[in-house]
């Protein structure tokens, strides 16, 4: 009894040792849990630019028979118009000088542009591939002169808090070889303003969330089918990413919550005294490689 007795205060110093070793382990490991899951830190990313698939729907919510398309919708032939090999090469280069002179343009004029030349431009843009045919976009034209001014007191309070804040001086310091800052006198000057909305879930005819897969990748080459079609058509613009707009911009205009901003374009035809960088192109080798 004796010897136990003398003993306890051993074995209670033990346990106090173990328990301490394991709430050191375990705290160690939420840490390292902590750490592993939290996203890295990016300024300069915007809530409404985050691509859409980390926007994951609740399983209740999904509706797995249908997602948007007809099970049995009808398959038709496919008929192409084929080309001469010589038709086609021509056809390449000419496409391809036609784009070249595409630029991105920050001085455009008031002059009008037909109605009807946007609405072609975006049907075009409209026939855009997308992830299981949900054509997850929507295309918001500004032509009333408030609501442009409106955009550009938005975009230009947000641009100034990102030049001198969230987008760093490496950002800032390269993008002054380009003569360009929060100033967006062509938000009011440019006829048309073209919004590009991803829609990061669409909604079925019963009111649940329907999954729109890649939106943002879909999105984007219609982004790019556009940029062709202004360049087709005589016009041109600047693409603008306005950082941490998105909310106010989509309240604005009255776009539901499933609408992320990804892309605002200022349309229209260059001032006669435009001016752009004098930047060159990488060279085919420099871009493509042959395997």
């Amino acid at each position: 009894m004796a010897l136990f007795s003398s003993l306890t205060p051993v074995f209670i110093a033990i346990i106090c040792v173990l328990i301490g070793v394991i709430l050191k382990k375990t705290n160690g490991e939420k840490e390292k849990s902590e750490t592993k899951s939290k996203p890295l830190s990016r300024p300069w990313v915007d809530e409404d630019l985050k691509d859409g698939t980390d926007h994951h729907l609740e399983e209740e919510e999904v509706d797995e028979e249908w997602q948007g398309l007809d099970e049995n919708v009808a398959h038709v032939p496919f008929f192409a118009e084929r080309y001469s090999e010589a038709e086609m090469i021509k056809r390449s280069q000419t496409f391809y000088e036609l784009l070249n002179k595409r630029r991105s343009v920050r001085f455009l004029s008031d002059e009008p542009v037909p109605r009807e030349v946007i609405d072609n431009v975006i049907r075009t843009a409209g026939t855009s591939p997308s992830g299981a045919h949900t054509e997850p976009w929507t295309f918001v034209v500004v032509q009333d002169p408030y609501l442009k001014h409106k955009i550009r007191e938005i975009v230009e309070e947000e641009e100034e808090i990102n030049y001198k804040k969230r987008m760093g001086d490496r950002w800032v310091n390269d993008l002054k070889r380009l003569r360009t800052n929060w100033i967006k006198e062509y938000l009011d000057t440019a006829p048309y303003l073209i919004l590009i909305f991803k829609q990061v879930y669409g909604r079925l005819p019963n009111g649940k969330k329907k999954t729109h897969y890649y939106n943002e990748i879909s999105v984007s080459i219609a982004c790019g089918i556009l940029l062709a079609a202004l360049q087709n058509a005589g016009l041109y613009t600047v693409t603008s990413t306005p950082l941490n707009c998105g909310p106010q911009l989509r309240a604005l205009l009255q776009r539901p919550a499933n609408e992320k901003l990804l892309l605002l374009l200022p349309v229209g035809y260059p001032k006669k005294d435009a001016t752009v960088p004098a930047l060159t192109r990488k060279p085919l080798e420099d871009i493509m490689v042959v395997m």
